[in-house]
């Protein structure tokens, strides 16, 4: 399955998917569109991932996850991409891609971090359907403004987009830019929490919904739980009362309503998560996942 998606990427950079098995009738989309094998990416592609990789495989689900850094037109973007397999050949393929990336982000889409890596220790596996409900309970934190409602180690750290967003040592610019000096000295403090107590300060408040959450690819190998969810955001929270951020009061909030597709990636050693990795594009308010 992880050949198969090597093969996949530099038929893309080829730009020529003659040669990949493709079945008849292959669905494929990117950033939710539903498009041609040959388009989107497929047009532009100039180089494949090459350091940083993290693969998913789901063997009971017929299916194989990726998550890298590659170029189009000679520019750095992530995508996370979804391949489904029957029988040999390609049924379902799932980009969503994360495009003008900063360059004060690109430090950490070097190399995937080690524990995304690495298999589970034995004593530390997880069953399938627990690895489930724990990376959907970060969703139901999230919703709930309540970070003790997931299973977050100490050591959890969350990445967006490149951006370290939790367990900063000091002040870190926030991969978002607020539109004020306040509010992002504000937001790199906020960066400095723990998972658990960034989600507690409410900051995270003007998310409406998290739906669909599609927890599509389950790695019980290495311990990796590969999501497409889509982030609602109604629009209707102007500004944010923060709780228990000392010199941290009110965040304001700009942005007007839009919808994000991302691409997450927990990682979950006996029962708890330890590393999460996320991307995401911006898409208008209401936009469906043509997969849900």
């Amino acid at each position: 399955m992880t050949g198969l998606v090597d093969r996949y990427l530099a038929a893309m950079v080829k730009h020529d998917p003659s040669g990949l098995p493709l079945a008849k009738g292959v669905r494929y989309t990117e950033n939710t569109a539903e498009i041609q094998v040959g388009e989107g990416l497929w047009v532009g592609a100039s180089e494949a991932p090459t350091t940083f990789k993290i693969y998913a495989v789901d063997p009971a689900s017929s299916q194989v996850a990726f998550y890298g850094v590659m170029k189009e037109w000679d520019k750095p973007l992530i995508i996370a991409m979804r391949l489904k397999v029957i029988g040999g050949k390609i049924t379902e393929i799932e980009h969503v891609l994360a495009r003008n990336m900063r360059p004060g982000r690109m430090q950490n889409l070097v190399t995937a971090r080690p524990g995304l890596l690495a298999d589970v220790n034995d004593n530390e596996r997880t069953p399938r359907q627990v690895m489930i409900d724990a990376a959907d309970s970060y969703f139901e934190a999230i919703e709930h403004g309540k970070g003790s409602i997931a299973p977050f180690a100490d050591d959890c750290e969350r990445h967006e987009n490149g951006g370290q967003t939790t367990h900063n040592k000091t002040p870190v610019p926030w991969p978002v830019d607020l539109g004020s000096p306040k509010a992002n000295q504000d937001m790199a403090v906020i960066g400095t929490l723990s998972c658990t107590a960034q989600i507690d300060s409410q900051v995270l408040s003007f998310i409406t919904r998290l739906w669909p959450r599609r927890l599509t690819v389950v790695d019980e190998q290495k311990g990796l739980v590969f999501s497409f969810p889509m982030f609602q955001h109604r629009g209707g929270v102007r500004s944010i009362k923060i709780q228990g951020v000392p010199g941290v009061d009110v965040i304001p909030m700009g942005g007007g309503t839009s919808n994000l597709q991302a691409g997450e990636i927990f990682k979950i050693r006996s029962g708890k998560i330890h590393e999460i990795e996320a991307m995401g594009t911006s898409l208008p308010y209401g936009t469906k996942s043509p997969w849900d």
